[in-house]
């Protein structure tokens, strides 16, 4: 799914019970988390739920980076699948620099998340734009 596609599914989908269980969905259609990478170095910290997120890449901050996730909640893992869309194909430079608020805005994700979930979005963006920014620095 692109970014256009997620966009235009939030469009349609005018009821948030009906853009929960989407979200819900898009998680369970994440590609799974190689067990080697639930690690602690890869746990996000201050989200309610358990939360994984790991950033690899196999070059320079020019090369495209690999984004894996994975929660025990089925929202916050579709939370986790949204930021893995708008992250997919992109470098760890571009990563780094991304303003994601801003696309959460325009998908109305802060309107409509519990403070402890957006604490949680938040938490996973700011982990992923710095393991991003390490990568582009090397």
């Amino acid at each position: 799914m692109t970014v256009s596609q997620l966009t235009e599914a939030f469009d349609f989908l005018e009821d948030w019970e009906d853009r929960y269980r989407f979200i819900m969905d898009l998680g369970k259609k994440l590609d799974p988390m190689p067990e080697a990478e639930r690690v602690e170095a890869n746990l996000v910290h201050g989200c309610q739920s358990t939360v994984w997120v790991s950033v690899l890449s196999d070059g320079g901050p020019d090369s495209i980076v690999t984004l894996h996730a994975d929660s025990d909640s089925d929202l916050v893992k579709g939370l986790a699948a949204i930021v893995v869309i708008m992250l997919w194909g992109k470098t760890a430079a571009e990563i780094a620099t991304m303003d994601l608020e801003s696309q959460f805005d325009q998908l109305g994700l802060h309107a409509h998340l519990s403070p402890t979930r957006s604490n949680g979005l938040h938490g996973m963006v700011r982990q992923v734009k710095s393991r991003a920014a390490a990568l582009a620095s090397v």
